[in-house]
């Protein structure tokens, strides 16, 4: 499973967060606590708001620990929301079309999780992203598709409904294929101005996912950044955190708790 962290509230240096927190995200990379995969070496992705309105993306194939430009970059790089990424394949190739996060405009979105039985139903999944977005489509995960079906099923007019909608959309193929591996979905999507963090699985092993509000900021993500884990707050399964400048909340989604029932 990959890890995955973002950041919204004061501007600072990606450094400060990627590198020099006790259980940063590059920490996780070699050796994440609250995951079955300890190691996540297939890939690295940055996302960030800055003054222009769509986000910056970089995408790299190395581990995030033997990245000397990552190092650089998050040395120089300030933003006031950010998103970072790194991936453990659950079949996919390694490749930087395949690296989160993924973006849309002014949307960055990244994930970590599966569709069960993904090759079974891919064919059928990727018929249901409209033609008008499929060119959008550039790599080959199940998490890219996921991202332009919430498109699709109206992420920019309403966000938690789309969610909601997306996941039933692929638990009812999951279903018309009979399988029985798990949709597990721990996931983040911004416009630049709030961050969504949803928490969810068809089965009762959701991947992680905490929350700590700090003074003048907000750290949400698949692990603490402290091994204490002290003040940080795991989001239930089948619950949502919304997010903006220094404050969240969390809240359930009905439609979730259906789906998850």
């Amino acid at each position: 499973m990959c890890r995955w962290m973002a950041y919204q509230g004061d501007v600072v240096y990606l450094e400060s967060l990627l590198f020099e927190q006790e259980h940063s995200l590059v920490h996780q990379s070699l050796s994440a606590k609250k995951s079955e995969v300890t190691v996540n070496a297939d890939g690295f992705g940055l996302g960030w708001y800055d003054e222009r309105s769509e986000p910056g993306l970089y995408h790299e194939i190395l581990p995030a620990w033997s990245d000397s430009n990552l190092k650089s970059l998050a040395r120089h790089i300030k933003s006031g929301l950010f998103f970072a990424h790194v991936r453990a394949s659950t079949g996919t190739a390694t490749s930087r079309s395949n690296c989160h996060p993924f973006s849309y405009k002014n949307w960055l979105f990244m994930h970590n999780g599966q569709v069960g039985g993904y090759e079974s139903i891919r064919y059928q999944l990727d018929r249901l992203i409209p033609e008008s977005l499929y060119g959008e489509r550039q790599g080959a995960t199940d998490s890219e598709v996921i991202f332009l079906l919430m498109i699709a099923n109206g992420l920019e007019q309403d966000p938690e409904q789309a969610i909601a909608d997306t996941l039933a959309q692929i638990l009812d193929l999951m279903k018309q294929k009979d399988i029985q591996e798990p949709l597990r979905f721990t996931s983040v999507v911004s416009n630049g101005d709030e961050m969504i963090a949803v928490r969810f699985s068809s089965d009762e092993q959701a991947p992680s996912l905490y929350c700590k509000a700090f003074d003048t900021h907000i750290v949400i993500g698949s692990e603490p950044l402290e091994l204490s884990n002290q003040g940080w707050t795991l989001v239930p399964a089948g619950h949502l955190a919304k997010i903006k400048g220094n404050q969240y909340q969390i809240q359930a989604l009905p439609d979730l708790m259906k789906l998850s029932a």
